[in-house]
């Protein structure tokens, strides 16, 4: 059962492989039951690898049996496999909804898609630096092609952007790991740690520097203010499908952070300890007021809810900052209810767009929706639960934020911007419900009725919100045992390293 750590991985890239060959790539409709049978086969064995993690505690992979901290090495403990968790549950939504017909709009969507699955989860798996930036690179190769699927010339400026940006990233990173392997020896995070814990003086500013680097380019990753400004064109002129998926791209960087920032620079990290935190601390708060402030001046639906994703990222951040069990706890929950939701509204957005004619999801007077009860419906529940408001995950969610400051300081600032940002997110989400279903002109819908794939996939991600308020008791405490095991360096470091223990580095 060990090697089930690999299944999220490998699955995808064959699943991938095999839709490009014959006679799987010569027919549409088996490119998409190859998908989707595959994106749910991939659901199934990551709820099993977590339920082994459960049983077993954190589990490690040596790939051709190299051992750490010289073999590569696959981690998988309850936060990196709730994280894949999120992203199959994901995954499977967005891969029904583009199989209803958006798959058809360009080439190779399928496979890009599954190598787009396998660079996500490779990054949550990853027991290294460097594969880390391994399998950014594979996901990012893919999201460059999937972002100008179906054309146009939106997709073609916005990805120019994405790319650009992406690529000064990728060299930010192979800088800091330069620096960081030629200092320490190593890029193992597990011995990574260790060694940081012991660093000469003269090291100190070296580290530090590659570390920040490191910080530079996971904040580009997440989309953390003022590296922000390439998310909401980019996410508003994806496809919906594509979009969807997107919206578990700017939690890998904040992945990044909280397992850089709590296991290598955390509280055993020495003079090193928390020096991220002064950074990332005001720039999340910022991000949180300028996603809200953009999601009121919003001109079209996509771009209101591709700010949403801003002011999650923002939120994140803000936890990640405070460097604690109690916050890292509350950022797991938030970021398994944020990443649905948003994802969730981006494909709602697509179904009133294409019922609306020319309008599409621009904030003006249109022509009324085909199916104004379901779609007033799965908005309604939408708005509902990204704005925090009960009975919904949102809600639940956000008193765990609230309740995981305990600086009197942090508190009147997080709790005063958190409550604010969620009562200018409820205005937003009003003007535009009321416009999109509203503001009518003329008596005739504006296209025809959402296939009933499309349907399911939006309410199966809705669905989510529901079942994470339900069993908010079980959940928390989940994440509650993630907080501490990631903070729990000792006996991951000791679990990882095993029979291979690392000497310090003597000043």
């Amino acid at each position: 059962m060990w090697h089930l750590i690999t299944a999220p991985i490998l699955l995808p890239f064959l699943t991938a492989l095999l839709i490009m060959l014959p006679p799987v790539h010569y027919s549409p409709m088996r490119r998409r039951w190859l998908s989707m049978i595959s994106s749910a086969i991939q659901l199934v064995l990551a709820v099993l690898l977590l339920l082994q993690v459960q049983q077993q505690g954190l589990m490690h992979y040596a790939v051709g049996n190299w051992q750490a901290p010289f073999g590569i090495i696959l981690v998988a403990d309850t936060l990196s496999v709730v994280m894949v968790c999120l992203t199959s549950f994901l995954a499977l939504g967005a891969i029904c909804y583009g199989s209803a017909g958006e798959d058809e709009k360009g080439s190779f969507f399928h496979p890009l898609f599954q190598f787009q699955l396998m660079g996500i989860n490779g990054a949550f798996l990853t027991g290294d630096l460097f594969n880390l930036f391994v399998f950014f690179e594979v996901l990012l190769i893919a999201s460059y092609a999937l972002l100008i699927h179906a054309g146009g010339k939106n997709k073609t400026k916005a990805a120019v952007h994405y790319v650009v940006l992406n690529l000064t990233g990728s060299a930010i990173f192979l800088f800091s790991l330069a620096i960081l392997y030629g200092t320490l020896g190593t890029l193992n995070i597990a011995d990574m740690a260790i060694k940081v814990a012991a660093l000469p003086e003269e090291d100190l500013m070296l580290v530090k520097a590659g570390g920040l680097m490191l910080m530079i380019v996971f904040a580009l990753k997440a989309a953390v203010l003022p590296l922000q400004f390439w998310l909401p064109a980019t996410y508003a002129s994806a496809s919906a499908p594509v979009a969807a998926l997107f919206a578990v791209m700017t939690k890998i960087g904040v992945y990044a952070l909280l397992r850089v920032y709590s296991t290598i620079f955390g509280e055993n990290a020495g003079p090193l300890a928390g020096m991220a935190s002064s950074w990332l601390l005001p720039a999340g708060l910022a991000t949180i007021a300028l996603g809200a402030v953009g999601a009121l001046a919003s001109q079209d639906f996509r771009k209101l809810v591709a700010n949403l994703v801003l002011v999650s990222v923002g939120t994140l951040v803000s936890l990640v900052a405070l460097q604690t069990e109690l916050s890292a706890a509350a950022a797991l929950y938030y970021t398994v209810h944020s990443t649905l939701v948003t994802a969730a509204l981006f494909l709602i957005a697509d179904l009133i767009a294409n019922q609306r004619g020319k309008a599409g999801d621009r904030l003006v007077s249109g022509r009324r929706v085909s199916q104004p009860i379901l779609l007033g419906f799965i908005f309604m529940v939408g708005a509902l639960t990204v704005a925090g408001l009960p009975p919904f995950s949102g809600f639940v969610g956000k008193l765990m934020i609230l309740q995981s400051v305990v600086e009197p300081v942090n508190r009147v600032l997080l709790w005063s911007l958190i409550l604010l940002s969620s009562l200018m997110v409820i205005v937003a989400l009003s003007r535009a419900g009321s416009t999109l279903f509203w503001r009518v002109s003329g008596t005739e819908p504006g296209g025809g009725k959402a296939p009933p794939l499309q349907v399911f996939a939006v309410i199966w991600l809705l669905l989510a919100s529901p079942l994470l308020a339900v069993f908010a008791g079980p959940l928390t405490a989940l994440s509650q045992q993630a907080a501490a095991q990631l903070y729990d360096t000792t006996t991951s470091t000791n679990s990882i390293l095993g029979q291979y223990p690392v000497q310090e580095i003597k000043p």
